[in-house]
């Protein structure tokens, strides 16, 4: 169904703006998932102009795994686009829990709220086992694209950054342009 509604959604999906922030989070993904392996942790971000990386990482990593990311995508790893701890995954859950804890409680009074919390419960437990693998499905067709298209790096630059409470944070931003 998602895919034929992805295929319905084209059009749109392909505007360039769109577009490029769709091949843009892939490609910060992609670069995420080279980077894990080494010890890094990190989150991103992306638009149409590029991505962000936040974490303590080398400029001269984000460098080489962003370049090895791009080559495998082009090589036809479109898989590398898709990853787990996705904002898209985290989001889809929470939605799906708080509907169906909202709607599962709708209009019910005192009584028949304590009577419906072992089924809405058990709905809410479906719904985050069930969320990530709907995300990674949302993923796939909406928020990324895994065919990098002539998507090239244009520059890589970094800088330190103080965050209220959390003391120094290094950001990564990693600019793309079209080839």
């Amino acid at each position: 169904m998602l895919e034929q509604l992805a295929e319905a959604s084209h059009p749109v999906l392909n505007f360039p703006y769109i577009r490029r922030t769709r091949r843009n989070h892939g490609l910060e993904h992609a670069t995420i998932t080279v980077l894990t392996p080494r010890g890094y942790r990190l989150s991103g971000r992306s638009d149409d102009h590029g991505f962000v990386l936040l974490g303590e990482v080398p400029v001269e990593a984000v460098e080489k795994a962003a370049a090895e990311a791009l080559r495998r995508m082009k090589n036809g790893e479109h898989k590398l686009a898709v990853h787990p701890n996705c904002g898209t995954n985290l989001v889809t859950t929470g939605f799906l829990a708080s509907a169906i804890a909202y709607f599962g409680m709708a209009g019910a009074s005192r009584k028949d709220a304590m009577n419906r919390f072992p089924y809405v419960s058990t709905a809410m437990m479906g719904a985050i086992l069930f969320g990530p693998l709907l995300g990674m499905n949302l993923q796939k067709h909406f928020t990324t694209e895994g065919d990098p298209g002539d998507l090239e790096i244009a520059d890589i630059t970094q800088r330190e950054v103080t965050v209220p409470l959390s003391g120094k944070m290094v950001v990564t931003r990693v600019n793309t342009r079209l080839g």
